[in-house]
C-alpha cells in the first residue's frame, strides 16, 4: 500500500491541522494514508481495518464497491477510524480540493469521536484488537476447518444486531468474576470429558449429554425466572449460557465485541457527518480554500449535501441542524421566554444577542446522540425551512409524494427511522418456555414491524447457537403471533 502522503499534501494536512486547533477542535492525532482505489475499497470491505479475520463477506463487499466506482455508481473519498491515533485514508486520485476538504472533515469526525459521550466506552485501540481477533479466528480455522469455522460466523453474524446498546453506560445486572461465570456455565451445560476429535462420540455418548441435559432443565424449572428480568444482550446471554464449544463461545464474544465497537457510529450517524461536514466548511470556507478553488469546492460539497424526497442525508441534516442551533443559540432563541412567544413576526425578528452559539454546538456535541439531538432540537421552523415532510410512494405515478406536512407526524417517523437503529426491539422473555428450555423472546411493538423474512432466519441462527426450540411474540395487524423455530421447522400461530 501506498502510506506517505506528498510533500504539498503534507504541508496542507498540518496547516489544516493548525486551523482546527485554533477553532477549538480537539481530537485524536491523526494518520494519514494515500491510497489507490483498490487499495481503498479493499479497506472500506473491511470496515476501514486492513487486517482482519477471513470471511467471504468482505471479499463481497469489495466487488460491489469496485463494481459501483468503476461504473461511476459511487466513490468513496475518505475513510476514517475512531483509534488513538486516528487513522484516515485518503484517495490518491482526488484532486487537491478535495483532499483539503476530506483533511478537514476527518479533523471533524476525530474530534466527534475523542469529545463525544457515546464514544467514550469503544476501545481505543481497536486496530490492534481487529488485528488479535484475526489472529485467533485463522488459528480454530487451522484446527477445525474453513468451513466448520465460516459456518458459525454466519450465524453470529446473522445475530450481531441482537445487543442492548445502552448497556454500556447502565449497570443492568451485578458484575460476576470470571470464576463465578464459569462456574455457572458448567451448571447449565452436560459435562463432556476431555477426548480427541474422533473418538468424542464414544466418550461422550449424546444420550448421556441429553440426559444431564434434561437434569439441567429440570434445574430450571426450580427457579422462578430464568433470566431474572428481560434480557435485550442476547449474544452476552448466549456466550454466557448456550451449550457451545469453547472455540465458538470466543468467536461469539469477538462478533459481540465489534458489534460494540461499531454501536455508536450508528447511533451517531447524523451528528456525527453533521459535525464533521460542519468544521469542513467553516475551515475550507474561512481559511484553507483559494480563490481559484471556490468552483469546484461549490460543486463538490453541493453534491455531498444533496437529498431527495423520500431519503434523509445525514450529511446535510447533521450540518443545517447544527448551523440552526448555533443561530438560534446567538440570537437567544431559547428559554422560558423564547417559548411563551407566540407572536410569528417576534419570533421571526428574534434577537438577545447572547454570543452562545459556539459554546453550544460543542456542548451538544459532547453529551447527544442521534435521538435525543433530533427530539431536543428539531423545530417546526426548521422543517418549514429545509422542506422535511414525510413522503409516501405512490404506485400510480412512480413518484415519492408528500404524505403529511405536520411537524410532529415528521419528527415521530423521524425518530422511529433512527432509534434502535431503525431495528425492532427485541429481548429475551423467558429462557425456560414451557419448562422445555426453550427461548421465548418477545417483540416490542414500537413503530418498526416485524419482517418475517428476517424474523425466520434469525430464529434458525439463535435455535442453532441454543440447540433448542426458539420462539418470538409479535404483532401483525393488531395481533398477537406467535414464530416457532425448532432448528429446521417454522411454525406460526396467532394466541390470544
Amino acid at each position: 500500500m501506498t502510506t506517505m502522503l506528498t510533500p504539498e499534501l503534507s504541508s496542507w494536512a498540518k496547516e489544516i491541522r493548525g486551523y482546527a486547533v485554533e477553532y477549538g477542535l480537539d481530537f485524536f492525532e491523526v494518520i494519514f494514508e494515500l491510497l489507490t482505489y483498490e487499495e481503498l475499497n479493499m479497506v472500506v470491505a473491511y470496515g476501514g481495518f486492513p487486517t482482519r479475520y477471513p470471511h467471504w463477506r468482505f471479499g463481497m463487499a469489495y466487488e460491489e464497491y469496485s463494481k459501483n466506482y468503476s461504473y461511476g455508481l459511487q466513490k468513496v473519498s475518505e475513510l476514517v477510524i475512531n483509534n488513538d491515533p486516528c487513522y484516515a485514508y485518503l484517495l490518491n486520485c482526488n484532486s487537491l480540493v478535495d483532499q483539503k476538504m476530506v483533511m478537514a472533515h476527518v479533523y471533524g469526525h476525530s474530534d466527534f469521536f475523542k469529545k463525544n459521550y457515546w464514544f467514550s466506552k469503544t476501545n481505543r485501540k481497536m486496530m490492534d484488537e481487529m488485528a488479535n481477533h484475526g489472529v485467533r479466528i485463522r488459528r480454530y480455522i487451522d484446527r477445525y476447518g474453513l468451513e466448520t469455522v465460516e459456518d458459525f460466523i454466519d450465524t453470529c453474524l446473522s445475530i450481531e444486531n441482537l445487543i442492548d446498546y445502552h448497556s454500556p453506560f447502565i449497570k443492568r445486572r451485578r458484575e460476576i468474576s470470571e470464576e463465578e461465570k464459569e462456574k455457572e456455565r458448567q451448571e447449565t451445560q452436560p459435562s463432556r470429558l476431555k477426548s480427541k476429535e474422533y473418538m468424542d462420540p464414544f466418550i461422550n455418548p449424546p444420550e448421556v449429554l441429553e440426559a444431564e441435559r434434561q437434569e439441567i432443565i429440570k434445574k430450571f424449572q426450580e427457579q422462578e425466572r430464568f433470566p431474572d428480568q428481560p434480557e435485550k444482550d442476547l449474544l452476552h446471554f448466549l456466550i454466557e449460557f448456550a451449550p457451545i464449544e469453547r472455540w465458538q463461545r470466543d468467536i461469539l464474544s469477538m462478533i459481540r465485541e465489534e458489534a460494540y465497537y461499531f454501536a455508536p457510529q450508528g447511533m451517531t450517524k447524523i451528528m456525527n457527518e453533521g459535525w464533521a461536514s460542519y468544521w469542513h466548511s467553516k475551515i475550507m470556507t474561512q481559511k484553507a480554500l483559494e480563490p481559484s478553488e471556490v468552483i469546484d469546492y461549490a460543486e463538490h460539497h453541493s453534491m455531498t449535501m444533496g437529498s431527495s424526497p423520500g431519503s434523509l442525508n445525514p450529511y446535510k441534516v447533521g450540518i443545517e441542524l447544527f448551523r440552526d442551533i448555533e443561530d438560534r443559540w446567538n440570537k437567544g432563541k431559547f428559554g422560558s421566554e423564547w417559548e411563551r412567544c407566540g407572536d410569528i413576526a417576534t419570533r421571526r425578528d428574534w434577537n438577545t444577542d447572547a454570543q452562545q452559539g459556539r459554546e453550544k454546538i460543542f456542548e451538544v456535541r459532547k453529551i447527544h446522540n442521534d435521538v435525543t439531538f433530533i427530539d431536543e432540537f428539531l423545530t417546526e421552523e426548521f422543517c418549514d425551512e429545509h422542506k422535511l415532510f414525510t413522503y409516501e410512494y405512490n404506485r400510480q405515478t412512480g413518484d415519492y409524494e408528500i404524505a403529511d406536512r405536520d411537524f410532529q407526524a415528521i419528527k415521530e417517523k423521524l425518530l422511529f427511522g433512527i432509534a434502535n437503529f431503525g431495528q425492532p426491539y427485541i429481548y429475551l422473555d423467558d429462557a425456560n418456555y414451557k419448562n422445555r428450555g426453550e427461548l421465548y423472546l418477545i417483540h416490542r411493538f414500537e413503530g418498526v414491524p416485524l419482517k418475517m423474512d428476517a424474523a425466520r432466519d434469525t430464529l434458525r441462527s439463535l435455535a442453532k447457537i441454543w440447540g433448542r426450540p426458539v420462539n418470538i411474540e409479535t404483532v401483525v395487524d393488531k395481533r398477537r403471533k406467535l414464530i416457532s423455530c425448532d432448528g429446521s421447522k417454522i411454525d406460526e400461530k396467532i394466541i390470544k
